[in-house]
């Protein structure tokens, strides 16, 4: 996609002015030139413009908020000067990976009085002998250089967004502790309720099938002390019946 289409998609349905934030990432320049952006843009903040072909920045416009740039995988060879013309404020510029080769190149932001922070991994220039001194040497409002200052302690922002990532994550681990120590209990008591409810309910089995054989062997025994009934019954009417012979022979 062409930057100047990109950056129209950007807006939805805002003003120029109404932008702080701008990311263009990966769409394309034409001519390596930058296109569509416009002064119009004169609240914006942050741009980042990575990996979008870019040689030159000739057509950079007037950015008097702009506090941090990103122009990272591009193919910038010098011509910096725009930067100190058009973004005076910048403190954050962020070069890395493009074809930036000698010192001499970057004198040029001598004039970013508020710069703090330059990125230049991946450029030519970070192989020079004594890279590191000679750019806090030739500008001496940078602080930090590719991430650390010069006596390598990394930037504190990154380190602040570490340390508050840590305490989220442990203040998030210790109430997602509680929630789950919580839940070890409602679970204990719950198996405790479910082991009594089964033993209820086995006791309560046993007891119906000791009372079925109780039944059982009640109904055993009145089928027997009838079959005994029955079994004198039949003694009795034999011996009527055998009374009744001896009568009749009689």
């Amino acid at each position: 996609m062409e930057m100047k289409k990109r950056i129209s998609l950007e807006l939805r349905n805002r003003t120029p002015a109404e932008v702080a934030e701008l990311v263009v990432d990966n769409c394309r320049t034409s001519d390596g030139e930058i296109e569509g952006l416009t002064d119009e843009f004169k609240e914006l903040e942050f741009l980042s413009m990575v990996n979008v072909g870019l040689t030159s920045l000739a057509k950079l416009p007037a950015l008097p908020k702009l506090r941090k740039l990103e122009l990272s995988d591009n193919n910038i060879t010098g011509a910096l000067e725009t930067l100190a013309e058009k973004c005076a404020n910048l403190t954050y510029l962020n070069l890395s990976g493009n074809k930036i080769k000698e010192l001499s190149t970057l004198e040029a932001l001598q004039n970013l009085k508020n710069l703090k922070s330059l990125d230049l991994f991946n450029c030519e220039i970070t192989t020079l002998e004594d890279y590191r001194e000679s750019i806090f040497e030739l500008l001496p409002q940078v602080t930090y250089l590719d991430g650390f200052d010069a006596e390598d302690n990394e930037a504190p922002d990154s380190e602040a967004d570490d340390d508050d990532d840590d305490e989220d994550g442990e203040e998030g681990a210790g109430h997602l502790g509680e929630y789950e120590e919580e839940e070890e209990e409602e679970d204990e008591e719950g198996s405790e309720g479910g082991e009594v409810g089964l033993s209820y309910l086995m006791k309560e089995d046993i007891q119906d099938e000791e009372d079925d054989d109780d039944y059982v062997e009640e109904e055993e025994e009145g089928e027997e002390e009838e079959a005994g009934v029955q079994g004198e019954k039949r003694k009795r009417v034999a011996e009527d019946e055998g009374e009744d012979d001896d009568e009749d022979d009689d």
